[in-house]
């Protein structure tokens, strides 16, 4: 569908307000009238550029994943240009890390809100982006899980397949804002909400966990 220069004013406003209130609601919670009256249009006009919540959920992931997956891909090509001998398991996971922070500080990119809400929808996938989900990024993957297979060789391939997926889901509940400590205590954590404080004990955590001794069954 094209649009008029009026037209995509609308639709990123429309997508703007939908993304803050995913994050701070979830998907179910945030109502199109929420979605409107933060984005100051009428609901006709939802329906008009994405025709359902669904569709306008997808917009809203599709919009910011894509350059950022683009960029994931080039910052490990670039590390892997660095390290012509192969790359240790902590320069993939920082690797991994930095597109993160670079796009936590851009606001016209998502900031913060869009880290937050991405990481949210790959803990806890709903259920119209199951599709769209592994399309969109299962290059980033395939990419770090081989560059992992390399620097952990006596592991193999189908170990560091699993221990991949438990890191990936440390790091995007990490980054989901969810801040599991108050659950743990009557404090916070510092920094907990701070994406270079997340990432200064993030990746020590991660990597001991993906380059751990491998027992025998």
């Amino acid at each position: 569908m094209s649009f008029t220069d009026n037209g995509k004013d609308t639709a990123t406003r429309i997508l703007d307000a939908a993304e803050v209130l995913f994050v701070e609601h979830g998907f179910e919670a945030t109502s199109l009238r929420m979605i409107t009256q933060r984005a100051a249009v009428n609901l006709a006009a939802v329906n008009y550029h994405f025709g359902s919540k669904e569709v306008l959920f997808q917009g809203v992931i599709s919009r910011r994943l894509a350059p950022y997956n683009q960029e994931c891909i080039e910052e490990l090509r670039q590390a892997l240009i660095d390290a012509p001998h192969g790359l240790s398991v902590d320069s993939i996971v920082a690797a991994y890390l930095r597109p993160a922070i670079r796009l936590a500080k851009d606001p016209a990119r998502g900031g913060i809100i869009f880290i937050r809400l991405m990481s949210r929808v790959f803990a806890e996938p709903h259920d119209s982006l199951r599709d769209m989900l592994p399309r969109l990024y299962s290059d980033v993957l395939e990419a770090y899980r081989a560059a992992l297979v390399k620097a952990l060789p006596h592991l193999g391939s189908h170990e560091v397949s699993w221990r991949l997926q438990f890191a990936m889901g440390t790091i995007f509940y990490a980054f989901a804002g969810n801040d599991v400590a108050r659950l743990l205590s009557q404090n916070n954590v510092p920094g907990a909400r701070d994406p270079q404080e997340i990432v200064k004990h993030l990746v020590p955590f991660v990597v001991a966990g993906l380059t751990a001794p491998n027992r025998p069954a």
